[in-house]
């Protein structure tokens, strides 16, 4: 008998209808478990999950409220116009097999922009440093000139401001005799022509320095450094210290300043600072023998350039002078011909007292060369132009700043063009 027979004899039971339920259940399931992945691959599915997800979108930027206008200007209308975009394209349903591809909007740069600042030449930083001089002196010459002609009361006006750049007297007065006779030969009767008359002049006469440093022929080059103290000679040390490695040379200083306290520490900064080594000892110890020691140091590592600081008291002072005649005595015994050059760091600011001090030092410490230290900060750096007639003692080099890189070799054409610029 089946299960109908029995059903029609007996009347449907509670416990039959629970089991055709069950039966009918489990068969749904089976029917919906094989039907699904079928049902996913189909393009009219896939659609609908499209039309879904972007009800989704529309309701989160619904909720979400209007981001705040973007420092800096974006472009009117670029966030909306891509929305409507991506809309469009949801729309637009393509009904291929392939899905559609969207691009991620690109990610915000933070880091922040460094505008890099260009190395300023050495004629930039000369100009710079000669601006109080130019200022001073040729602006007043351009003042005499307005609207005048070339007399005897011009020129005396040109004398007193060659005077007031500290060119010198006997300079002045022999710019002053070629002036007048030019004047009288015609060959001078305007500013335009009297500018042009001392450029050429000038140049032509600071042209005749040898303004070579004077390298040893083998082994390293020793510097001596002399100055009074506040002239600016350890500053000036570094920055010979960061111009020479600057050219590809191994550089050592030797803190031979001992008797003044912070002079060591201030020289070690500079070291550290423009990445040169450096010869000390101890506050108090034997100017003479750091310098030994510095020379022994160059000749074994191989260096190229030996700075050896001195110390800066007052040039008048005798034991000074036996100081650094000692110290050459000990250098030359270890690279005959040391020091190979004596450079003597004088204050531009000071004028024409910086030429009293270097007639006194070379009388004693055999001077070859001139660091002409603070440029920048004095309207007296017509001083370069009375040191020629003064002392002959060349100016190799210019400080022009505060930091290592403020430093220029000396060279007549830029110095007198940016003087007259």
């Amino acid at each position: 008998m089946n299960l109908r027979a029995i059903l029609l004899a007996n009347g449907p039971q509670p416990v039959d209808v629970i089991i055709l339920i069950v039966v009918a259940g489990l068969a749904l399931l089976i029917v919906a478990a094989v039907a699904a992945p079928i049902l996913r691959k189909t393009k009219w599915f896939k659609a609908l999950q499209k039309k879904a997800a972007k009800r989704r979108e529309e309701t989160e930027r619904e909720r979400k409220p209007a981001a705040p206008p973007v420092k800096g200007g974006m472009r009117k209308g670029k966030k909306q116009t891509a929305l409507v975009d991506q809309e469009a394209e949801v729309e637009d349903i393509d009904w291929s097999d392939e899905e559609t591809a969207v691009e991620e909007p690109p990610k915000a740069v933070t880091e922040p922009f460094v505008k890099l600042e260009a190395k300023p030449s050495k004629a930039s930083l000369i100009e710079r440093g000669l601006s109080k001089t130019r200022k001073k002196m040729f602006t007043s010459i351009r003042s005499v000139f307005s609207g005048r002609q070339l007399d005897d009361e011009v020129i005396e006006e040109i004398r007193a401001s060659m005077l007031g750049a500290d060119m010198g007297p006997r300079f002045t007065e022999e710019v002053i005799e070629h002036i007048k006779e030019k004047w009288h030969t015609h060959e001078i009767t305007d500013y335009e022509h009297l500018e042009q008359y001392l450029k050429d002049y000038v140049k032509k006469d600071l042209k005749q320095w040898n303004l070579n440093v004077n390298w040893a022929e083998s082994g390293p080059t020793v510097i001596l450094v002399v100055g009074v103290n506040g002239s600016g000679k350890t500053t000036s040390i570094a920055k010979l210290a960061y111009q020479f490695k600057s050219e590809g040379m191994r550089v050592i200083v030797a803190a031979a300043d001992t008797f003044r306290a912070a002079a060591v520490d201030q020289l070690a900064i500079w070291a550290e600072r423009t990445g040169v080594e450096i010869i000390k000892h101890a506050h108090g110890s034997d100017p003479a023998a750091v310098a030994y020691d510095a020379v022994d140091a160059a000749t074994a590592r191989g260096a190229d350039v030996i700075i050896v600081d001195t110390a800066g008291r007052l040039h008048t002072q005798k034991n000074l002078m036996q100081e650094l005649d000692k110290i050459k005595r000990v250098i030359a015994k270890k690279i005959p011909g040391a020091p190979h050059e004596t450079i003597m760091v004088l204050d531009a600011t000071t004028g024409q007292n910086a030429i009293s001090q270097a007639k006194l030092f070379t009388s004693v410490a055999d001077v070859t060369s001139i660091f002409l230290a603070k440029l920048d900060g004095t309207a007296k750096g017509g001083v370069v132009i009375g040191m020629r007639e003064e002392i002959d003692i060349p100016v190799k080099f210019v400080g022009l700043g505060e930091t290592p890189e403020d430093i220029a070799p000396f060279d007549p054409d830029i110095f007198i063009d940016a003087l007259f610029e």
